[in-house]
């Protein structure tokens, strides 16, 4: 499959900036857009513990692929998916439609914005009894000025917020950015693949292998992921192979999830119907995992 670099250019899809959202019954989280809301800083870590507490209370274990050495490359990723999203937002402005059902990208930068202020909010989205109170946070951050909201999502966290502790914006952010960078340019023409920086393709391989198992929980089959853009993968086993498939999920019978990292992560993290990912397997267990709902 070939590959196109995005200018994240969206025709005639501009809205009007600015101004204030009308009122409107509230649009509950969409599951799908749990993109790494808490689910990114699953797993251990081998963060330098100078740098970044091992584990955040009500959030969980930082990313397990954030080293020393490599935080810092990692922070430059959140930083140029931020500054993508936030250029994209300001550019369709706050009605165009995001992945997210039901969301504009107006309740996007909301969410975001609510995400890194507002940590009271956060347990909503995960936990359906408080969901009513998240949704009201982000309801009336919602009705800010939409260049507010943008700016807040490009300068990203205050520092006295969770997310500006120095280490926690990569391990929580790269790939909540990387995510909703995506749902916002696949709702529209712009649906191509990105080209990638290796690093970046390599973290999201790692990330979708190690998040695979509570993303996929629900699957009835058995899962394997198969990326198609190297002929130096690490299987199973622990060997280098051209495209070996690395099992992330048990059960039979099996189906494999094929294409590049950043394709098979966005297809595990919900978006099925645009991640451009092939399915092999059985006709059957294929249909299941399709029709099967995914995320936390």
């Amino acid at each position: 499959m070939s590959v196109t670099r995005s200018h994240f250019r969206h025709g005639s899809r501009r809205g009007p900036v600015g101004g204030r959202a009308q009122e409107r019954p509230a649009s509950p989280t969409p599951a799908r857009c749990v993109a790494a809301v808490d689910v990114t800083l699953g797993g251990s870590s081998d963060v330098h513990k100078s740098r970044v507490p091992r584990r955040i209370p009500g959030v969980g274990s930082l990313d397990p692929v954030i080293r020393p050495g490599n935080d810092a490359r990692m922070a430059s990723y959140a930083r140029t998916e931020r500054a993508a999203l936030a250029d994209l937002l300001a550019e369709v402005g706050p009605d165009a439609p995001t992945l997210c059902a039901g969301w504009t990208t107006r309740d996007l930068a909301a969410h975001l914005v609510v995400r890194e202020r507002r940590p009271d909010s956060s347990p909503g989205i995960l936990f359906k009894p408080l969901a009513g109170y998240t949704d009201k946070v982000r309801l009336r951050a919602a009705a800010r000025p939409y260049e507010q909201l943008v700016h807040q999502v490009r300068t990203g966290p205050p520092r006295l917020s969770l997310f500006g502790i120095p280490g926690v914006d990569a391990a929580a952010n790269t790939v909540e950015y990387f995510i909703h960078l995506e749902d916002v340019r696949r709702a529209g023409p712009d649906a191509a693949p990105r080209e990638l920086e290796p690093g970046l393709t390599e973290y999201l391989w790692k990330r979708v292998r190690s998040t695979a198992k509570l993303m996929l929980r629900k699957v009835p089959v058995g899962v394997e992921l198969r990326r198609t853009d190297t002929a130096d993968t690490q299987g199973t086993t622990g060997t280098a192979g051209a495209g070996s498939p690395v099992r992330v999920r048990k059960g039979e019978p099996v189906v494999t999830l094929v294409g590049p990292p950043a394709e098979l992560l966005l297809y595990v993290y919900g978006r099925k119907d645009q991640a451009q990912v092939t399915l092999e397997g059985d006709e059957a267990a294929m249909r299941r995992l399709r029709e099967a709902p995914l995320g936390i």
